[in-house]
């Protein structure tokens, strides 16, 4: 049951992700990790926000096989 709830968490954090103009099989953070790579403020400020509850979020989450290119 706890896989089962996290897959509808990351489900809905792809389609959000869609629904903003990304791709459909990458995560908002994956796509914001590597806005920030790319010193991006918007995907800096996600990132900041999101390494109070998970150190490292972002950079943790980065798919390099979904969605822009690094």
């Amino acid at each position: 049951m706890k896989r089962y709830i996290w897959n509808i968490f990351i489900s809905i954090d792809q389609f959000f992700n869609t629904v903003l103009g990304g791709d459909p099989d990458e995560t908002i953070s994956s796509r914001m990790g590597k806005r920030a790579r790319k010193g991006d403020k918007l995907g800096q400020f996600i990132c900041a926000i999101l390494n109070i509850f998970d150190k490292g979020h972002c950079e943790k989450s980065i798919e390099k096989d979904e969605g822009q290119p690094m």
